[in-house]
């Protein structure tokens, strides 16, 4: 189940923010079930990653909802050129 949340990278035309989300807290849950709301929302987000993370954050100021954090990924990838998909390098 880690491994599963680990390895999955939001990819804009493959997933929907709503199904990003939901699918990733709930392995979020049953991987950690006392997490707060906010924690999960923090890890999901690190899974956007690069850009596409920086604005998420700068548009909902804490604490946020899940919810605003959807709608919130939702209009910046229909309005701006953010990247779509982000895959981070290894560092070496």
């Amino acid at each position: 189940m880690e491994n599963a949340f680990q390895s999955a990278i939001f990819n804009s035309e493959k997933d929907r923010p709503l199904t990003l989300f939901f699918k990733k807290k709930d392995r979020l849950s049953a991987l950690h079930p006392d997490m707060s709301d906010t924690m999960v929302n923090i890890k999901i987000l690190r899974k956007c990653g690069g850009e596409l993370e920086h604005a998420i954050k700068c548009r909902c100021v804490e604490p946020c909802s899940t919810e605003d954090y959807i709608n919130a990924m939702e209009d910046i990838i229909t309005r701006t050129r953010i990247p779509k998909t982000w895959n981070k390098i290894p560092m070496e």
